[in-house]
């Protein structure tokens, strides 16, 4: 039963567009699971803990994924293989960063696409369920999906350099990649939404400086409206994680039915304030992220901050949350934060 003052029954009358009376603020899983501090004493306190499962199963039978791992000086070292009948890729990690992407020329585009080729997908929901069952009123799960290709062309498997280059040549290995990425991204969408979450994420951490207006304009916004309508038709909604600068594409976002802003930030991580975003999105959920920055002033300044930024984004469809970093001085900002907050 969800209790209507838990993290749970707070962040489902906020989607649901109640007035937002005790702002939740949660914490992405991620760091939970795999940064070591004293989560359980945060918890106690009052911050709740945003989910993602994984509501798809893939089957690539194009390509083997080899991983081996070496201890260094500097950390534990990843080195990943990606092994097709048509040549093969290589990726290195150092702790959690990458090091080295798997795309180093334009040729490497089409070893990718073989590698995608034949893909299958399968709607999972055990993942979800666990995860409700796990969290009960403590939070709430939200479906995992991955990037739109542009997005994972960049971050995953070209980097920023060689993407951008590439892009900007319209190199046709990059572009025929993209082509079948977008068609593979869509039948996965059509498993996910067979899956009870209501709420599913692309992680697009979008990078405006990089693609520009006219590659958002002309490749991003029709992809996002065949996934929305793929949604709609399920009753689901769609959030995408933009943690950076908007302002150049915050009149198409607006035009986009994406129910919600996952990691907005202030300046200096991102150039819309919270009052600028919900004048120009007044009916989308915003999932601020307070600047690390913040986290560092002295505490009744920081607490302004946080206060202020609850009263910009206010009345209805906002929470807070830790999605970026574990705040600088945890031990005392977090708390700082949940007292903010308290009614």
């Amino acid at each position: 039963m969800i209790e209507p003052n838990s993290i749970r029954g707070r962040m489902d009358a906020a989607l649901a567009g109640k007035p937002v009376e005790w702002p939740a603020y949660s914490v992405y899983d991620w760091f939970v699971k795999h940064r070591p501090i004293d989560w359980q004493s945060l918890f106690d306190l009052g911050l709740g803990q945003i989910n993602h499962a994984q509501v798809v199963k893939i089957e690539r039978p194009n390509l083997q994924v080899v991983e081996t791992t070496t201890p260094t000086d500097e950390g534990l070292r990843r080195d990943v293989r990606w092994i097709t009948d048509r040549g093969e890729l290589r990726e290195w990690y150092l702790g959690e960063w990458r090091q080295e992407h798997l795309v180093k020329q334009p040729e490497d585009y089409r070893i990718v696409r073989r590698a995608l080729e034949g893909s299958q997908f399968e709607a999972t929901d055990e993942p979800f369920r666990r995860s409700e069952a796990s969290l009960g009123n403590g939070g709430i799960t939200v479906g995992n999906l991955k990037r739109t290709p542009l997005m994972e062309l960049q971050i995953d498997l070209a980097g920023l350099e060689r993407f951008s280059f590439d892009l900007a040549d319209e190199a046709p290995e990059l572009l025929e990649l993209h082509d079948l990425m977008v068609e593979l991204l869509l039948r996965q969408i059509k498993e996910a939404v067979k899956v009870p979450a209501r709420y599913l994420k692309l992680w697009e951490n979008l990078s405006i400086e990089t693609i520009g207006r006219r590659h958002y304009q002309q490749r991003l916004v029709p992809l996002y409206r065949q996934i929305l309508e793929i949604l709609g038709a399920a009753n689901k909604r769609l959030l995408v994680h933009y943690d950076g600068k908007l302002r150049l594409v915050g009149d198409l976002i607006a035009e986009l039915d994406i129910d919600g802003i996952d990691s907005l930030t202030p300046s200096p991580e991102g150039d819309l304030g919270v009052a600028e975003a919900r004048k120009l999105w007044p009916g989308k959920f915003l999932w601020l992220h307070p600047s690390l920055g913040w986290y560092r002033e002295p505490r009744d300044v920081f607490q302004q901050q946080i206060r202020q930024m609850v009263s910009d984004a206010g009345p209805t469809r906002f929470c807070l949350m830790i999605s970026e970093d574990v705040p600088p001085a945890w031990q005392a900002t977090v708390p700082a934060v949940l007292e903010a907050l308290r009614p």
